[in-house]
């Protein structure tokens, strides 16, 4: 532990620590309501129909196939799982936790809001929302990575915080590239002479950039891989069955997907050599 994180230890008491633990939990609840109002379970208009079908599967070129959505589930249940088990005593005043909690807990107010927005027809506050939560997450995924010396390590704790993290970066990443697509789209923005196609393309591309940033910057996550290539392939996949075909950006989309997993192996051998090298001295 680094004399700043024993510092800060030092001003938190027990009673702030209960705090940032409620605050989490009540944070991963009103998420998960959030999600099953947006997937209209729960009497709200399901995303890809709201804000009058802006999101929906075939509104644009960047707009993946239904299918992809169910990585939600998978990232709901990690943020479930993570609102328990730093509700638990033992991560009470556990460092990593410390630095995590409030960050965490932003992605989760902003979740919600950006699902409020969009079944609201805002989509123009849906795409500025969803832009602090790709922000808010980088935030909390970068704390991720840089305390991950600090704490109590298990495979459950890198599973919940690692793990769902990455899901939900990788994700996000994606969707935002997707949402504020829409966006600019529904609000007649023609491109400055470009073709829908070379915007979307150059778009895929950023995506696929950022995951090689990220693949860097995390060393090589796989969770991130997974998500981010995910979201990719699902593009690919709404362009080639989907009512808005078209194979330049179906083919951008696979390769960026497939840059981004060589992206992740490497950094991650690297890592892996990096460490067996330090660990030898």
């Amino acid at each position: 532990m680094t004399q700043q994180s024993v510092r800060d230890s030092g001003r938190r008491t027990p009673s702030s620590d209960r705090l940032r633990q409620v605050l989490v939990a009540i944070g991963a609840v009103v998420a998960v309501v959030g999600s099953f109002i947006g997937s209209g379970a729960a009497g709200g208009t399901p995303i890809a129909q709201a804000a009058g079908g802006a999101l929906s599967a075939d509104a644009t070129l960047l707009a993946p196939a239904g299918g992809a959505f169910s990585i939600w589930s998978v990232i709901y249940l990690g943020l479930v799982g993570y609102a328990i088990w730093q509700f638990l005593p033992a991560q009470r005043a556990d460092d990593r936790q410390r630095r995590l909690g409030y960050p965490v807990l932003l992605t989760l107010v902003l979740n919600a809001a950006w699902i409020l927005s969009v079944q609201a027809g805002l989509l123009a506050l849906s795409a500025v929302v969803i832009l602090l939560l790709l922000v808010s997450l980088c935030w909390a995924y970068g704390r991720a990575i840089a305390t991950r010396g600090l704490g109590r390590r298990s495979a459950l704790g890198t599973l919940l915080v690692d793990g769902t993290l990455g899901l939900y970066l990788g994700w996000v990443s994606v969707a935002t590239a997707a949402n504020i697509t829409s966006f600019l789209q529904f609000a007649g923005f023609t491109g400055f002479g470009w073709s829908p196609e070379g915007w979307a393309i150059a778009i895929v591309g950023v995506a696929g950039l950022v995951g090689v940033l990220v693949a860097v910057w995390s060393r090589g996550s796989i969770s991130a891989m997974l998500s981010l290539a995910w979201g990719l392939v699902w593009i690919e996949v709404s362009r080639v069955s989907g009512a808005l075909p078209s194979r330049p950006v179906a083919m951008a989309a696979f390769g960026a997907a497939a840059v981004v997993v060589v992206a992740t192996l490497v950094a991650r051998i690297v890592a892996e050599r990096g460490r067996r090298a330090e660990a030898a001295r």
